[in-house]
């Protein structure tokens, strides 16, 4: 389960010559005091897989009392930046920070808006002035005056944001995509993304007209463009003023966060790219996520058409008449994307470098991939022509995927190995590592004056400046996953036992079969298994998942935030927030996901008591192995442990309590007065 136990501590120990002390720990990443950047703006560096001559700095962390970061821009001719902080999923109270990035740790952010619901586009605007977007506007504003509120400038409003009605009537509380990137272009004009109401829009069978939220003149999965006066230049709006016109610029596009424009864009022949979020299938290797090279009037398929060519089977009749027969295969209306991007990788981000600072990396375009399947967590880097387009190779062309067995895999459809456009990688690997980091969760993206590029995650609650490295970079981190010799053991004891049999069951039946099937890779379930072949499949998809079930501590887990909404991510399954009004049994249902995570592992479940905020526990032979925070519940294995008087055995905590250091074979053993019986 821990990986290369004496290999890993030197990484670890040898990281910053931290000696005799242990090193911090920010946002789940260990930082020593080795450092990424020079003078007042050197930052912690942070052990993430990068090419060569690069490394990664980190400039703020959860520390900083970030919640959920999602874009960063710098001030023009400032070194400061602004942040656009969403709060999370289901949030109002999303920030506009500012970010000074020479002041002392813990006091480089200043509230600049809060209240402001779902910011994401932060953009310079061709009056040099900063540009921000809500779920349903994009204002403008001074991030410098004594009073920033006072300052902002409405220009776009009345967009479809968070909660809309759709073409029949059907009211959405929480529409899937309803955030709002935006670009200019030099000439002033205004694209925006107005993201798919759903991931695939299928309704009851069988479908026989097309989807009517993509359709009309306020079409949803579509790049909207506005206009600007003669001067170039969007007028404030008033409180009576009409809102701007806009026409439809593309059509079938899901969910459009990456967009970039060549600096020569809109002169003929300049790319205007865009990376496509595809719609969710089960297999972890469909469908590919695309770059689209966007023209004026063209559909891009969703959702009738994924992948290169492939037909949405839900939508057959569609296909078979009307504007969109034969949409995929042979319709002049359909533009294909320009080339795949590694599937469920979600492009989050994309950009043409320009700066002093990397010129190897000069006129190239980088793409951030936010995913967490193993396809996800990096950037990468495209060679691109004259014009901007990435540069096509033959098939076979690979892409990798992280802690596989294969670890890299070509671009295929369903008609085979197919072309595509080669990529580097600027960060590769980005996979979780205990002791070290946390997986990683690239979202914005920018250059700075001096050419440092900045990158926020999300869920890390950070940011991140990638600097000039010398030297050679350090060997890759090696995977840390959850063993099968460990899922086994773990799948034994639920089969042992009686009750927690009717657990699984009752969930596999009532929560993945009814509301989880066509995501998460259908949680693994084939067609023709038994009931008791589809009770392991779901257990054991469950157990191989990153973060979701630390057994005998159900309020660490994914499964238990994301199915209540805890926290900043996004409730699971979507519409679950009315599922405890609607459904009967459902809250019941919850409960019992946690007593089947709580009752996994035999044992006796026990408290780490009061007293110092930590406290910390150990292997066998008295290797530091973590610290668990108080009042945590560990299952206890053996009250008075084997061999090692004082202290008492107890199974694998969550991982974030993990170093990195130790191995499950040694166990983890915690002194017996630090534990109390749960009341």
């Amino acid at each position: 389960m821990c990986v290369g136990v004496v290999a890993f501590a030197e990484l670890l120990l040898g990281f910053g010559s931290l000696a005799a002390s242990d090193p911090v720990r920010k946002s789940g990443y260990a930082v020593g005091t080795e450092s990424c950047g020079s003078g007042d703006l050197a930052f912690p560096k942070v052990q993430i897989d990068m090419k060569a001559g690069f490394c990664a700095g980190l400039v703020a962390s959860e520390e900083d009392h970030l919640k959920f970061p999602r874009s960063i821009i710098q001030v023009p001719g400032h070194d400061l930046f602004v942040v656009a902080d969403m709060g999370g999923w289901g949030h109002t109270d999303g920030r506009l920070l500012l970010l000074d990035p020479h002041a002392a740790s813990g006091q480089r952010f200043k509230e600049l808006l809060t209240g402001v619901e779902y910011p994401f586009g932060l953009v310079i605007g061709p009056d040099r002035k900063l540009y921000a977007s809500t779920a349903e506007t994009i204002f403008r504003f001074d991030p410098l005056a004594d009073n920033p509120r006072g300052t902002v400038e409405t220009i776009i409003r009345h967009m479809p944001g968070r909660r809309i009605t759709l073409p029949d009537g059907t009211r959405l509380d929480e529409s899937a995509h309803p955030l709002k990137q935006f670009v200019f272009d030099r000439n002033g004009r205004l694209f925006v993304n107005v993201g798919a109401h759903s991931d695939d829009c299928i309704t009851p069978a069988p479908i026989t007209k097309p989807c009517a939220a993509a359709e009309g003149a306020s079409a949803m999965a579509a790049i909207w463009l506005f206009t600007p006066p003669s001067g170039g230049i969007f007028s404030a709006l008033k409180p009576n003023d009409p809102d701007p016109a806009h026409t439809i610029y593309a059509r079938g596009l899901r969910n459009s966060m990456a967009l970039a424009l060549h600096p020569n864009f809109p002169d003929a022949g300049y790319a205007f790219l865009q990376g496509e979020n595809g719609r969710d299938l089960p297999d972890i290797f469909k469908p590919n996520e695309e770059i689209n090279a966007i023209e004026q009037g063209r559909h891009y398929g969703w959702p009738y058409c994924f992948d290169l060519s492939t037909p949405s089977p839900e939508f057959r009749l569609v296909l078979q008449s009307g504007v969109y027969k034969s949409l995929c295969t042979a319709n002049a209306l359909y533009k294909q994307p320009f080339s795949l991007l590694p599937p469920h990788g979600a492009p989050l981000a994309m950009l043409y470098y320009h700066g002093a600072k990397f010129p190897e990396l000069e006129r190239k375009l980088l793409v951030g991939l936010h995913g967490y399947r193993p396809t996800g967590s990096r950037v990468v880097i495209y060679e691109v022509d004259d014009h901007g387009f990435p540069k096509p190779a033959p098939a076979p062309v690979r892409y990798h995927v992280s802690c596989a067995a294969d670890p890299t895999h070509n671009f295929q459809t369903d008609a085979g190995d197919v072309a595509a456009a080669p990529f580097e990688e600027l960060i590769a690997g980005w996979h979780r590592v205990n002791g070290a980091r946390p997986q990683g969760a690239p979202v914005g993206m920018t250059v700075a004056e001096d050419g440092a590029i900045w990158l926020v995650e999300d869920k890390n609650q950070t940011i991140i400046r990638i600097d000039r490295a010398a030297g050679d970079p350090p060997p890759p981190l090696p995977c840390d996953t959850r063993s099968q010799a460990l899922i086994d053991q773990l799948a034994a004891f639920v089969a042992r036992d009686a009750q927690n049999k009717i657990r699984l069951t009752t969930l596999r039946k009532n929560l993945v079969e009814k509301h989880c099937v066509g995501c998460h890779s259908d949680f693994g379930l084939k067609a023709g298994q038994s009931d008791a072949d589809k009770d392991a499949t779901v257990l054991r998809f469950m157990l191989s998942q990153d973060g979701w079930i630390y057994p005998g501590d159900p309020q660490s887990g994914k499964l238990r935030t994301r199915l209540r909404g805890i926290g900043a991510e996004k409730l699971m399954p979507p519409g679950g927030e009315n599922l405890p009004k609607t459904e009967p049994g459902y809250a019941a249902l919850l409960a019992t996901a946690d007593l089947l995570v709580a009752k996994m592992v035999p044992g006796t479940r026990m408290r780490v008591k009061f007293g110092l905020p930590q406290r910390k526990f150990f292997s066998k032979a008295n290797q530091e192995c973590g610290e668990i925070p108080v009042a945590k519940v560990v299952v206890v294995t053996q009250r008075n442990a084997v061999d090692k008087p004082g202290f008492s055995r107890f199974f694998r905590p969550a991982d974030p309590y993990l170093n990195g250091e130790c191995s499950d074979d040694d166990g983890y053993f915690i002194r017996q007065e630090f534990l109390v019986p749960v009341q």
